[in-house]
């Protein structure tokens, strides 16, 4: 499974939550702005760790979803949802 870290960056996040609909770890944050919570998926249990500051929100799994964070960050309006594959 590859391991992938999914960022947003919170200055272009719009708070359009296009990309909630493609991928359900995505959420609103107490700022009116997308994060990801790992809890979130009602269907999946998944781990993953998020660091979330006043620039941005890093998420790093180790599983097989990362088309669908993809697909989020593809859905996402202004382009604030970077996902890529870390190394070990």
């Amino acid at each position: 499974m590859p391991r992938y870290e999914v960022t947003i960056e919170k200055d272009a996040c719009d708070g359009i939550f296009a990309c909630l609909t493609r991928d359900p770890r995505f959420v609103e944050g107490a700022d009116g702005l997308a994060t990801v919570d790992p809890d979130a998926d009602p269907v999946y249990d998944c781990e993953g760790e998020v660091t979330d500051n006043a620039e941005r929100v890093v998420a790093t799994f180790d599983d097989d979803r990362i088309d669908e964070a993809r697909q989020a960050a593809a859905a996402c309006p202004t382009d604030a949802i970077v996902v890529r594959e870390v190394g070990e």
